[in-house]
């Protein structure tokens, strides 16, 4: 495989993701030995000839030689073109460069709140910008996934009252809304990026309720096990919506108030 040499990715090291493909990039030979450098690390020098804002929200390949760099999707292109020549004309074709790049820029503008981090110290710190655009987007694609799971879930379960997608999406907006009144204090972003934290919880018990309706489609599942794993599945999210908030530093009685207003409206259907 063809490395690209004296090139070196600035990555945020307290995203997990960027970690993993920029360190996948050295193991695989596509970047020498230097091919990553944490954000927080950046040389005086380095800051003279590199835009730190615009590489807080996408990915820098600095040449170190030419003292020159490239951003965002079109740095990650760059290294996977070098080993890939064909994958040049792919990525450079306008359409798939387009999306691409919207993707891109979905993650990034949102991975603080798909995996939050504590507050340090550093001088430089890699945190993106505020995009009310990309937040709202994410909320939205959240509350779909996590509508459509919910949705198909409640069919496993006879006692519950059949359910239709316009319930299930009263209940994110609602969940939403009355989170949302115990933040009137704080502003539009802290309120935003609660919820996006918020709407990242729902997406991960989306996603531990998945294999139930995978092995729901071979198997016959007891209706017990069914409730069983609900339940769990619930406990974890809790858990982990309470552990943000201590990150986020928010009021404890966010976590009562989450578990309050589904209980109510449960008790409204039944």
């Amino acid at each position: 495989m063809k490395t690209l040499e004296n090139q070196t990715l600035l990555f945020d090291e307290d995203c997990p993701l960027c970690q993993v493909y920029t360190t996948s990039f050295i193991k695989a030979g596509m970047l020498d030995e230097n091919g990553k450098k944490s954000f927080s690390n950046l040389s005086e020098d380095e800051k003279n000839f590199i835009d730190i804002e615009r590489a807080s929200n996408e990915i820098a390949l600095v040449d170190n030689k030419n003292k020159t760099v490239i951003y965002g999707i079109d740095s990650l292109l760059k290294v996977i073109e070098n080993s890939f020549p064909w994958m040049e004309k792919v990525g450079n074709f306008a359409v798939i460069k387009f999306l691409l790049k919207k993707l891109y820029s979905f993650i990034s503008y949102n991975r603080k709140v798909i995996i939050p981090n504590k507050k340090t110290e550093k001088t430089i710190q890699c945190t993106p910008s505020f995009n009310y655009k990309y937040r709202i987007l994410y909320i939205a694609f959240a509350i779909l996934m996590t509508d459509l799971t919910l949705y198909n879930f409640s069919e496993l379960i006879t006692d519950l009252p059949k359910g239709n997608f316009s319930k299930e999406l009263i209940l994110a907006l609602g969940q939403i809304l009355f989170q949302s009144l115990f933040l009137m204090k704080f502003d539009k972003k802290v309120i935003l990026n609660y919820v996006g934290n918020l709407m990242t919880v729902s997406i991960f018990g989306s996603l531990l309720l998945t294999p139930i309706l995978i092995l729901n489609q071979f198997l016959s599942i007891p209706e017990i096990m069914i409730i069983g794993w609900f339940g769990t599945t619930v406990l974890i999210m809790f858990l982990e919506h309470f552990r943000r908030i201590k990150l986020l530093k928010l009021p404890n009685y966010l976590c009562y108030t989450w578990v309050l207003f589904p209980l109510f409206f449960l008790i409204l259907i039944l």
